[in-house]
C-alpha cells in the first residue's frame, strides 16, 4: 500500500442524495476514499437560501470549516453568525453546528481531526422564522 492517496472531491459519491437531500445540498466524504486514519474532510454545497434541517455535534472529533465561494450562516449552539468566502471556523467538539447558504449558496470544506463516527444529530436546531 502506497504512503499516499489521491482522490477528486467531485468524483466521490454524494452523500445527500441517500438522504433526499439533493439538488439543494451536495455532501461528498473523503475520509474512506483516501483510506485517511487520523483525520478527514467533507465536501459540501447548499443552495440559495438553504439551511441543513439538522445540526450535529462530536464527542471528540473537533472540526475546521473553510468557506470556499458564495456566504450564508452558522450557528454555533445558540450563536448564529454570518460567514463568506475564504473564513476559517474552528468548531470544538462538544459544540452543536449547522449551516445555511446566502442568497448565492455557499460551498465549503470541512476538516476534521480524529475519529470518526462520533457525530449526534440534532433536529430542529435552527429557530423557527
Amino acid at each position: 500500500m502506497a504512503d499516499y492517496a489521491i482522490v477528486n472531491v467531485k468524483e466521490l459519491d454524494n452523500a445527500a442524495e441517500q438522504f433526499g437531500l439533493a439538488p439543494d445540498v451536495e455532501a461528498r466524504f473523503g475520509r474512506k476514499a483516501l483510506d485517511a486514519q487520523k483525520g478527514g474532510f467533507s465536501y459540501q454545497r447548499l443552495a440559495p437560501n438553504f439551511r441543513q434541517p439538522f445540526g450535529h455535534h462530536h464527542a471528540a472529533q473537533e472540526e475546521t470549516y473553510v468557506v470556499l465561494s458564495g456566504s450564508g450562516r452558522v450557528k454555533l449552539d445558540d450563536e448564529i453568525v454570518e460567514v463568506k468566502q475564504w473564513d476559517a471556523i474552528r468548531v470544538a467538539p462538544r459544540t452543536k453546528r449547522a449551516f445555511e447558504g446566502g442568497p448565492d449558496g455557499i460551498e465549503f470544506l470541512a476538516f476534521g481531526a480524529g475519529e470518526s463516527g462520533d457525530a449526534e444529530m440534532h433536529e430542529d436546531f435552527w429557530p423557527a422564522d
